[in-house]
C-alpha cells in the first residue's frame, strides 16, 4: 500500500507541475501576442508620467489611466484620435471662443459657424490722429474817449487755432467698439478777437435798470458771458435739471449768480434768457447760456455783451 500511495503522489506532483508549465506558456504567449505601447501623458500643469498601455485610442488611454478632462480642456491629438508607441499626449486649455461656441452648441442654438465666428471675431487696434479746432475768443476793450454815435471797433480779428488728439481705436469686424484718448497737442494757438467798444459810464446802482413793459432797458452792463451743455465735462453731472428744477432748455435757460433770483429775465445781446440755473464758477458779471451740445459751447466761446434786465 505504501508503494502505491508513493507512486500515487508522485502522478499527482507530475500532473500539477504540467498544468503550472502550460498557464505559464499560455500567458507568454500572450504577452508576445499582446503589443504594449509606451505613451507619455503631459498634464496641463506641466507634469508628465509614462504609461504602458495596449490601447491606441487617446480617450481609452486617459479612462486607463483615470484622467477625467474638465470642460475648458482638450488634448493634442484630439481625444478620438489614435496614436502609436512613443507619441504624446498632452493636456491644454480651450480657447475662449472654442469654450463658447460650444456651449451655445450644448445649449442647442440652431446657428451656422460663422455666425459664430463673426461673434467671437478678432479685436484689432488702431492709432488714429485727429485734429480739432481750437475756437478763439472775443475779447472786448472799452473806451470812454470815443465820441457818441461811433461804431464798435476790431482791433484784431480772431483766428482759430489747432490741436492733434491721438486715441487708440478697437474695432471688431470692421466696427469701432472702444475708444481711448492718448494725447492732445496744440499745434497751433488760437488768436483771440479783440473788439474796442464804447463804454457808457453808469452808476452801480442803474446797472440793470427796470422799465415798464416787456422791453429791455438800455445802457445795460456788460458781462462775460459764456456757454455751457449737459455733459458731465461741463455740469459734472448729466441730468438735465437745472439748480431750480426746471429742465435746462436751449435758447431759454441761463445760469447766473444769485444777485438775479429764479425766474429773471435777461436780455443778453439782443435775446431774451430766464435765469434758472446756478453754477460755482459763475460770480459776479459773468453768465453761462445753456446749449444742447459741447461742440455749440465750444463755438461760442467767451463773448463780452450788454446785459439787461427785461420786465
Amino acid at each position: 500500500m505504501k508503494k502505491e500511495e508513493r507512486a500515487s503522489i508522485s502522478i499527482m506532483k507530475i500532473i500539477c507541475i504540467s498544468i503550472i508549465l502550460v498557464l505559464i506558456s499560455g500567458i507568454g504567449v500572450m504577452a508576445v501576442n499582446t503589443k504594449l505601447n509606451d505613451v507619455k501623458i503631459i498634464l496641463q500643469n506641466g507634469y508628465e508620467m509614462t504609461a504602458l498601455t495596449s490601447k491606441t485610442k487617446v480617450s481609452e488611454i486617459l479612462e486607463e489611466n483615470n484622467i477625467i478632462l474638465e470642460e475648458n480642456q482638450k488634448t493634442i491629438p484630439d481625444i478620438q484620435d489614435e496614436i502609436v508607441a512613443g507619441e504624446s499626449i498632452k493636456i491644454i486649455d480651450k480657447s475662449y471662443q472654442e469654450v463658447q461656441i460650444a456651449k451655445i452648441s450644448e445649449e442647442g442654438v440652431q446657428t451656422s459657424l460663422d455666425q459664430l465666428l463673426e461673434n467671437y471675431a478678432p479685436i484689432t487696434e488702431k492709432i488714429i490722429v485727429e485734429q480739432e479746432t481750437i475756437p478763439y475768443e472775443t475779447v472786448t476793450k472799452n473806451t470812454t474817449e470815443a465820441s457818441e454815435g461811433t461804431n464798435n471797433k476790431v482791433l484784431q480779428q480772431g483766428e482759430d487755432g489747432l490741436k492733434e488728439i491721438t486715441y487708440k481705436v478697437k474695432y471688431q469686424n470692421e466696427v469701432e467698439i472702444e475708444k481711448i484718448l492718448l494725447s492732445e497737442v496744440i499745434v497751433k494757438e488760437p488768436v483771440n478777437k479783440i473788439v474796442q467798444v464804447q463804454k457808457k459810464e453808469t452808476s452801480r446802482a442803474s446797472t440793470l435798470p427796470r422799465t415798464a413793459g416787456n422791453t429791455a432797458s438800455t445802457g445795460g452792463a456788460t458781462y462775460k458771458i459764456t456757454a455751457y451743455c449737459p455733459c458731465a465735462k461741463c455740469c459734472g453731472k448729466a441730468t438735465g435739471r437745472t439748480a431750480s428744477g426746471t429742465r435746462a432748455t436751449a435758447g431759454r435757460t441761463v445760469a447766473a449768480s444769485s444777485q438775479f433770483s429764479f425766474g429773471t429775465k435777461l436780455n443778453i445781446g439782443g435775446h431774451t434768457y430766464t435765469v434758472e440755473d446756478r453754477g460755482g464758477a459763475i460770480r459776479g458779471n459773468k453768465i453761462d447760456i445753456y446749449v444742447n451740445s459741447h461742440s455749440e459751447a465750444l463755438r461760442w466761446g467767451v463773448r463780452y455783451l450788454p446785459v439787461n434786465v427785461v420786465n
